[in-house]
């Protein structure tokens, strides 16, 4: 097996995401205007449950079908250890965002009974495959662009100046302190993982689908004028 050179992988990556970094602004941009932002606030909450409450699931079954390469994969020992390390950095965010909902006058039970929409289950969808079909080290692309697209730390103040009350900003403020520290253990564990080419390529593969995708969600989001569950009565005036 050839493997890259230290640092490769993260170089590598960081590169591709830097240049589809302008799509990517220009999408949330639009979700984050301050017209009409407390009304998309609350699409974009019902959206990202969705997208968060697959990522422990996702990390559980990669850190499985880890566990059935066994030590033959060089990679089995340490993306284990990083992947049980952040399945409990996370557990619970998709809770979060259900208390944030429940802060806006919308019912839990509603959103968790919906279907998510198809760019929730694209974004989540590829990775299962990924996982299943080919090698958990995919999901580390995925993971690299949801942390490097946190929130920012200015956010959470601009959304409450449309009027959404504190006690629906936890993720948001959460996600903006926390991510930062996450995004740069990530660039470390790909920068020492022995990846052969095959598994970067997987792993940027995986990164620039995820940023697709994303920008697919943010897209819709940020054409909300109204969210559906205001319309359908789920959130009360």
């Amino acid at each position: 097996m050839t493997t890259v050179g230290t640092a490769g992988a993260g170089a590598a990556l960081r590169v591709r995401l830097l240049l589809t970094a302008p799509a990517v602004r220009a999408t949330t941009a639009a979700v984050w205007r301050p017209p009409g932002l407390a009304a998309r606030y609350a699409t974009y909450l019902t959206a990202m449950h969705g997208v968060v409450r697959a990522s422990v699931p996702l990390m559980e079954r990669a850190v499985a079908r880890l566990a059935e390469f066994g030590p033959r994969d060089p990679l089995c020992e340490p993306l284990t250890d990083y992947l049980r390390e952040h399945i409990e950095e996370e557990r619970g965010h998709d809770d979060w965002l259900l208390g944030d909902i429940t802060a806006l006058g919308g019912e839990p039970a509603a959103v968790l009974a919906e279907q998510p929409i198809s760019a929730v289950a694209r974004l989540a969808g590829a990775q299962y495959y990924w996982i299943e079909h080919h090698h958990p080290v995919a999901l580390l692309g995925y993971i690299a662009v949801l942390e490097s697209n946190a929130p920012a730390p200015w956010l959470a103040d601009r959304i409450a100046a449309a009027g959404v009350p504190e006690a629906a900003l936890r993720t948001v403020r959460g996600h903006a302190e926390l991510d930062t520290g996450h995004t740069a253990a990530l660039f470390a564990l790909l920068d020492a993982l022995p990846l052969d080419q095959a598994q970067v390529r997987a792993v940027v593969m995986s990164a620039l689908h995820t940023v697709d995708g994303l920008v697919e969600l943010f897209a819709r989001i940020g054409r909300t004028a109204e969210p559906e569950h205001l319309r359908e009565g789920t959130y009360t005036s």
